[in-house]
């Protein structure tokens, strides 16, 4: 090919990757899309540059054109934007102008919220409020008044230290009614013995507070509900058919008695429904973590509620259902477990 080819070739390469340029640099400016003109005015622009970015939401949807200065001392500075059309259906005459950076040393950019849904579109040329922008002067200012506050916190503590220091000082002196309950036997066992019965009213109280509240909030009144059908100790003999479950896999939580996952005990209910069976046993234990106590109840809890299910959805007689709440158990996995025992008419008479 001849060499008039090619220069032609290039030539209109050229003029294309020229006009790609231009139309890039124009989306950018939004040279070639439909623009309405807004302002905003500022008492400080913060370095703000023409040609600067305005975001809506986020998004680069109009440009500065230009930045005017005050006529008068007392007026503000006025940046002249121009802003894509479609911006017009979320910037109303309610919106506020800020201006921000990217960083803290990045360029400036302007932000502009949207309005609310009852103020009136922004008309080509109305001017809108703006915000003023935050400097890192400003933080600088707050952060040195956050330290001098903390220095004076500082030597508050000084002070506080300085009067406990004092007051122990009294009291190993045996002066007021601490330094005598220290120092004088006679008057801290006579405290003691009072401290003690206290403390017995109170666990007595705790206790019965931690019935009602346990109970209340899985619908039960107190804790007689659980001993109608609750047993001391398992039969003898060995069942015939168990059922055993993981607590993490049942209750919705695991310091409590509420189900989560009913399905689980499905088998169980079926083959209870579908065979005979002289005595069941619901044991529900506990791993040796957590307070006594406590455990205790939730095993009772846990075993009343897997009985529950089982005899309201499942066809059988329900007085050969019983509960054994095992409390701790050293052979019972972390968060708990549940066993569902089946015991022949041999073995239900061996623990009559």
């Amino acid at each position: 090919m001849s060499k008039v080819f090619w220069l032609g070739v290039f030539i209109i390469g050229a003029l294309a990757i020229l006009a790609g340029g231009i139309f890039w640099i124009g989306s950018r400016q939004f040279l070639f899309t439909p623009t309405y003109k807004l302002n905003a005015e500022f008492q400080n622009v913060a370095g703000l540059n023409g040609g600067a970015e305005v975001r809506v939401g986020g998004i680069h949807e109009g440009t500065v054109r230009t930045i005017q200065l005050p006529m008068k001392p007392e007026d503000k500075v006025r940046i002249i934007m121009d802003m894509a059309r479609p911006t017009r259906e979320v910037i109303k005459k309610d919106s506020v102008a800020t201006i921000h950076s990217e960083g803290l040393v990045g360029d400036k950019f302007v932000e502009i919220s949207f309005g609310s849904g009852q103020a009136q579109k922004v008309n080509d040329g109305d001017t809108i409020a703006g915000a003023p922008p935050l400097q890192i002067s400003d933080l600088i200012k707050k952060t040195d008044g956050i330290l001098d506050s903390a220095n004076g916190a500082v030597q508050n503590l000084d002070a506080a230290v300085d009067n406990v220091k004092d007051i122990t000082g009294k009291i190993n002196e045996g002066q007021g009614t601490i330094g005598a309950l220290v120092n004088d036997k006679k008057v801290y066992h006579n405290v003691n013995a009072g401290a003690n019965a206290f403390q017995e009213n109170m666990e007595a109280m705790k206790h019965n507070f931690l019935l009602r509240g346990f109970y209340k909030n899985r619908g039960y009144e107190n804790s007689t509900d659980l001993k109608k059908n609750a047993i001391s100790k398992l039969p003898d003999k060995s069942p015939d058919k168990k059922f055993d479950y993981d607590a993490k896999q049942i209750f919705d939580k695991p310091d409590n008695a509420k189900l989560k996952n009913e399905k689980t005990l499905k088998d169980a209910g079926e083959f209870l429904q579908n065979n005979q069976f002289a005595m069941v046993v619901v044991v529900a234990s506990e791993d040796m973590k957590g307070d006594t106590e406590q455990d205790r109840l939730l095993t009772e809890g846990r075993a009343f509620v897997v009985r529950e299910y089982l005899v309201h959805n499942f066809k059988f007689d329900d007085t050969k259902v019983k509960t054994l709440g095992a409390g701790k158990s050293p052979d019972t996995p972390e968060g708990g477990r549940v066993e569902i025992l089946v015991y022949s008419q041999t073995a239900a008479a061996a623990n009559q």
